[in-house]
């Protein structure tokens, strides 16, 4: 494990949840909108707790493989609860696709330059009214007694024809959310991009079920 300057033993097990992320920008958008409900818990990342393998998600939907990243993290650490997240890009037209595919959609993980290339391409010959597609996110928090809470949000917009914008990775420079009119994602402050989404709605829909 590396040495990440968090003591594990100095986080009370009982009042810490473990978030399956290396992602500080996530941890802090979880911890804005879980914290007013569970004000007295303490959320970590687990990339902050050292190196650990990535589960292998097998999962057929969002919600299988958000429960296997979360319980992959609250095997690998004592605290009583674990969240991960699920999420990615659904286009009509290709009947959902590439949905939980999204990351690796032309074939190499994580690869936002050929993933972006393969969609247009596929949508080469789809008319601008007929390129609806939503970014989908599904949260599962798992409790160490076995409880399970799920929460699904989703971003409703269309795709470009061509990129634009710097601010975001993945498909945000294709992506033309309905709530900002002619800006695509990538063009959005990170303050306009958190209030409108998938995992924002998703979180919401999470603490909405989380009792106080």
């Amino acid at each position: 494990m590396a040495d990440t300057g968090i003591d594990v033993s100095a986080l009370d097990p009982e009042r810490t949840i473990v978030v399956a992320t290396g992602n500080a920008h996530k941890l802090v958008e979880i911890e804005a909108i879980l914290s007013s409900v569970m004000p007295r818990v303490t959320f970590v990342a687990l990339g902050e707790l050292g190196d650990f393998p990535e589960p292998e998600e097998t999962g057929t939907n969002f919600r299988d493989n958000a429960l296997i990243k979360a319980l992959a993290a609250l095997d690998e650490t004592p605290f009583f609860a674990a969240i991960a997240d699920d999420s990615g890009l659904c286009v009509d037209a290709l009947n959902g696709a590439p949905g939980i595919y999204s990351a690796r959609y032309a074939g190499e993980h994580g690869n936002d330059v050929k993933n972006n290339a393969k969609l247009l391409e596929e949508l080469k010959d789809v008319p601008e009214e007929d390129r609806t597609a939503r970014f989908h996110s599904t949260v599962a928090l798992v409790y160490r007694d076995g409880n399970v809470l799920v929460g699904e949000g989703n971003c409703e917009g269309s795709i470009d024809f061509t990129p634009h914008g710097e601010n975001g990775f993945g498909y945000d420079p294709l992506f033309l959310p309905q709530d900002t009119p002619g800006k695509t994602m990538a063009e959005l402050t990170p303050e306009q991009k958190n209030a409108i989404s998938h995992r924002f709605h998703a979180l919401q829909a999470l603490a909405s079920q989380i009792k106080g």
